[in-house]
């Protein structure tokens, strides 16, 4: 047997061994993992991209001296060869950089420009994310395929602490409000603190630990209510709660609907009042119309 096809049939093996220890790894891992599935993900990804390098790593000792002659007779062509590669070069470089600086880790939310969701995989040329609408914080169905090049131009948000909690903001724009906007507030910040009582403790809990982690002082665990005006002058309620991503968008609907009732009815309230207030004046000329009379 030549030494070039004994190569082939040692590197035949290789591949097939660095194979067979995969599907062993994700088969132990499979049998050993707990109930978090981030976890079972995490250690699968981990143990791919272990077995990975350590196969192409043996691969080239295996070829190094047909690799050398090879570049040797191919000097010239180096450039160009580079030059055609150099996505995938980035790519890898891009994997070097996440792996070394562990911006994140697989399970975490992350968001680069438009794109937010979960990362579910990572190895040397991409990262996969299972897409998360940033309006109702569940799963699209579609995934992402991130190339690692762009994850050392784009900005990474790490968006792991709103997986459990999140500080959500929304507002209610009135075109034209015909009630004093504020006495609407204390019974809106009554509604919100009723809608947010079964997991005050937590919520306290988990904004002191998010506190604790960054340093920084965040907004919550109370609501909060704020009347302001847009830049063409109508009224916005904005409203800030920090609770369960899961009921985020609950409570946000329920608030909207409590705003609307107490609304329509402080605008009812109003003009029975207006209502009254005409009568009266329309009966005081009356009155002094009969006085006139008597006194004639």
């Amino acid at each position: 047997m030549s030494l070039f096809n004994s190569q082939l049939f040692f590197s035949f093996l290789l591949f097939l061994a660095a194979y067979l220890a995969k599907i062993g790894l994700i088969k132990l891992i499979n049998r050993n993992a707990g109930s978090k599935s981030t976890n079972r993900r995490l250690h699968i990804n981990t143990a791919k991209n272990a077995i990975n390098m350590v196969f192409i790593i043996a691969l080239l000792m295996l070829w190094s001296n047909e690799l050398q002659n090879f570049a040797l007779s191919i000097a010239a062509f180096v450039v160009a060869i580079v030059l055609a590669t150099r996505e995938l070069i980035q790519c890898f470089i891009g994997f070097l950089y996440i792996s070394s600086t562990n911006p994140f880790r697989v399970g975490d939310w992350i968001q680069t420009n438009n794109q937010f969701g979960e990362v579910a995989e990572t190895d040397w040329a991409k990262v996969t994310i299972l897409e998360i609408s940033a309006d109702t914080y569940a799963y699209t169905g579609k995934t992402i395929f991130l190339p690692n090049n762009q994850l050392m131009t784009l900005p990474i948000k790490n968006m792991n602490y709103m997986k459990r909690y999140i500080n959500h903001s929304f507002s209610v724009v009135m075109d034209c409000i015909k009630t004093n906007p504020y006495d609407l507030v204390p019974k809106l910040y009554s509604k919100a603190e009723g809608y947010c009582f079964e997991f005050t403790d937590v919520a306290q809990r988990y904004n002191k630990l998010i506190e604790n982690r960054l340093g920084v002082q965040i907004a919550g665990p109370a609501p909060a209510i704020k009347v302001q005006t847009t830049d063409i002058g109508k009224v916005s309620f904005v409203f800030s709660i920090f609770c369960p991503t899961s009921k985020a968008k609950k409570i946000e609907q329920s608030l909207i609907s409590d705003f609307y009732t107490l609304y329509f009815k402080a605008q009812e309230n109003a003009e029975v009042n207006s209502l009254s207030v005409s009568d009266d004046k329309t009966l005081i000329p009356a009155n002094n119309q009969s006085n006139s009379v008597g006194n004639t």
